[in-house]
């Protein structure tokens, strides 16, 4: 019995993902959300004189998730030139924003 969050990432990285879901969905929509969440959340540690050292890993704590769906992208079956330019474009702005 798979769980779901493996079936998620098998299903993405495997390419069995459609290109509307990896790419759209869960990379330009879910990943750019989850990034200004964990970006806001470290602000905040900031903001309220925590430690630095905690808003970098706050800020820096999507970076696996990131790398997954920028290697998916470049994995899967349907992937185009224009694609594997906007999920690279997206993990560049993923990491400044």
């Amino acid at each position: 019995m798979r769980l779901p969050l493996h079936t998620f990432l098998l299903d993405r990285w495997s390419g069995r993902s459609t290109r509307a879901h990896l790419l759209w969905r869960d990379m330009v929509g879910v990943g750019t959300l989850v990034n200004l969440l964990f970006s806001f959340a470290g602000l905040m540690v900031i903001a309220q004189g925590g430690p630095g050292a905690w808003a970098w890993a706050l800020h820096f704590a999507p970076l696996p998730y990131n790398l997954f769906l920028l290697l998916a992208v470049g994995r899967s079956p349907w992937q185009r030139p224009t694609d594997m330019t906007l999920a690279a474009a997206w993990f560049v702005a993923m990491l400044v924003l």
